[in-house]
């Protein structure tokens, strides 16, 4: 975990205030403590992708929310295809349902 301040280091060109208003519309959830913020490697990644999608993408800050929302549902149907397909291996079922989606 790291703070606020160590974060600004680590972005380049990222302010204070861009971090809090996204805070604030629910884009990024660091811990909060008497210190402050904290931030986990999650929330550094979090804030690096929305760097990107606003700078190298030219996302807008209507459109957003969108994307993240659309990101994040991907990433969690990929965890659960991810976990779908280590129950399957575990069910020793792998190759014959395999052979079914994959014919020769």
């Amino acid at each position: 975990m790291i703070a606020l301040e160590a974060l600004l280091r680590l972005v380049a060109g990222l302010r204070a205030s861009e971090i809090e208003g996204w805070i604030a519309q629910g884009w990024v959830r660091p811990s909060r403590g008497a210190d402050g913020f904290a931030f986990s490697e999650i929330d550094v990644a979090r804030v690096r992708l929305i760097v990107e999608l606003r700078d190298e993408m030219e996302v807008g800050e209507e459109a957003m929310p969108v994307v993240l929302s659309l990101l994040d549902r991907l990433y969690a149907e990929r965890r659960r295809m991810r976990r779908l397909c280590e129950a399957i291996e575990r069910a020793g079922v792998a190759e014959r349902l395999r052979a079914e989606v994959l014919p020769d």
